[in-house]
C-alpha cells in the first residue's frame, strides 16, 4: 500500500470517526455524457427526440456502464421569460425513466447558462445580481421537475466548467445555489465543480459548506490539451502543424525542426512538453488530495481525445487515464457516446475505446 492510499484510509476511518465522512447518497463507477442532445444543439422537433433515444440507454446498460451524465442548457430548457419548455422536460423525463428502466443512475448537469459560456468572452453570471438570481430560478423549477426521482440514483451538477476570474465569485454562488436547493431537496447529491473550466488545479479553491456532507467534487481532464484536441476547430490547436504523440514528447524536435523560424518560435515549445502516466498521476492527485482533505469524493465529469491525435495515442490516452481512475477509486464519464470524441463516430461503435471505458481490456 502506498503511502497516498494509506492517507485516503486513514481519512475516511476518521470521517467515521469524527463526522467527516466520504459520502454520497449516490455511488457512481462508470459513466458516459450525452452530449448535443439538451445542449450545444439547435436540432429541436423530431431531430432532437430521435437523436437519443431508449435503445442508446440500453445500448449503454449493455456495455457495463453504470450511469449517464446528461446535459442541459437553460435556453433549451426555458424560455427567455423562464417559463419552463414542455418538450425539452419531456425528454428528460424519458431519459430519467429508461435509467430507470435499465437500473442506470443519472447527473443532470446545467450545463450553459445565457449568463454563462464556458467559451464565451462574457460572463455576466459573476457579476449580475439579475443573471445570478436567473440561475437560482433555474435550479427551484429543475427540483420541481425532477425531485421525484430518488437521489439514490439521480444527482445534480450545478453548472458546467465555471470560469470566473476569482474563484471566490464561483464559491459564493456554489453556496448560494445549494443553499436554495437544500431548502427544496435536503437529500440531493450535488456535484460541483471547481473554477476554470473544472480544472484539477484548482479543486483546492473550492469551498463548500462543511457541514453538508452530500456533495461530490467535479474536476474535467483534457491534458495534455495539444494532444486531446489536436486541430481542434474551436481552438488554437487547429493550426498546429505538426504531429502528436503520446506517451513522451507532445511533437518530435526534428519535426520542429523543419518549420520556418515563426513557426519554431509558436510551436516549438510543445517538443519540450513530456506526458506519460506519471505525469497524469500527478495532475488527477492534486484534485484528489484537495476533495479528499475536504472529505469529499471526486469525480472526473468530462475527459476525451479526438481522433485527430492518431488512434494508438488515443487509446493509449485513454488506459491510463481510466487506469488512473480505477487505482484511485475516482468516478468517471467519458465525453461523449456521440461525435468527434465519441464512443459512437458517424454510426460506428469504436470498440477498443469502448472495451477501455468500461473494463472489458
Amino acid at each position: 500500500m502506498t503511502k497516498r492510499h494509506t492517507l485516503l484510509l486513514i481519512l475516511t476511518l476518521a470521517g467515521l470517526l469524527f463526522g467527516v465522512e466520504l459520502r454520497a447518497a449516490i455511488r457512481l463507477h462508470r459513466g458516459v455524457n450525452i452530449s448535443h442532445w439538451l445542449s450545444q444543439s439547435d436540432t429541436r422537433g423530431k431531430g432532437r427526440a430521435e437523436y437519443f433515444t431508449e435503445k442508446d440507454v440500453a445500448f449503454i446498460a449493455a456495455q457495463g456502464f453504470d450511469h449517464l451524465r446528461i446535459p442541459i442548457d437553460e435556453e433549451q430548457m426555458f424560455t427567455p421569460q423562464g417559463e419552463k419548455e414542455p418538450e425539452a422536460f419531456a425528454l428528460l423525463h424519458n431519459a430519467l425513466q429508461w435509467c430507470r428502466k435499465y437500473k442506470m443512475k443519472a447527473v443532470v448537469d446545467l450545463h450553459i447558462l445565457r449568463s454563462h459560456h464556458f467559451n464565451a468572452a462574457e460572463k455576466p453570471l459573476f457579476t449580475d445580481e439579475k443573471a445570478q438570481n436567473a440561475f437560482y430560478e433555474c435550479w427551484r423549477k429543475i427540483s420541481g421537475e425532477l425531485k421525484k426521482y430518488s437521489a439514490k440514483w439521480v444527482a445534480y451538477e450545478l453548472m458546467n466548467e465555471p470560469v470566473a476570474d476569482d474563484p471566490e465569485q464561483w464559491n459564493t454562488i456554489v453556496n448560494n445555489c445549494l443553499e436554495v436547493v437544500r431548502k427544496l431537496e435536503p437529500k440531493r447529491t450535488i456535484i460541483i465543480g471547481s473554477n476554470r473550466w473544472q480544472a484539477y488545479d484548482q479543486v483546492k479553491n473550492l469551498r463548500v459548506p462543511e457541514q453538508d456532507k452530500n456533495i461530490i467534487i467535479s474536476f474535467h481532464f483534457y491534458n495534455p490539451f495539444p494532444l486531446t484536441h489536436y486541430r481542434a476547430s474551436w481552438t488554437e490547436q487547429k493550426e498546429n502543424p505538426l504531429n502528436v504523440y503520446y506517451p513522451g514528447y507532445i511533437v518530435k524536435k526534428e519535426d520542429v525542426e523543419k518549420l520556418t523560424p515563426e513557426l519554431q518560435k509558436r510551436w516549438g515549445w510543445l517538443a519540450r512538453s513530456y506526458n506519460d502516466i506519471n505525469t497524469l498521476e500527478k495532475q488527477i492527485l492534486q484534485a484528489l488530495d484537495a476533495a479528499t482533505a475536504m472529505g469529499r469524493k471526486l469525480y472526473l465529469g468530462e475527459f476525451g481525445c479526438l481522433r485527430g491525435a492518431g488512434e494508438e495515442n488515443r487509446l493509449r490516452w485513454f488506459r491510463d487515464v481510466v487506469s488512473l481512475c480505477e487505482k484511485y477509486g475516482i468516478a468517471y464519464a467519458s465525453w461523449d457516446y456521440k461525435g468527434a470524441f465519441g464512443i459512437i463516430d458517424k454510426g460506428q461503435i469504436q470498440v477498443e475505446m469502448l472495451n477501455i471505458l468500461t473494463g472489458k481490456e
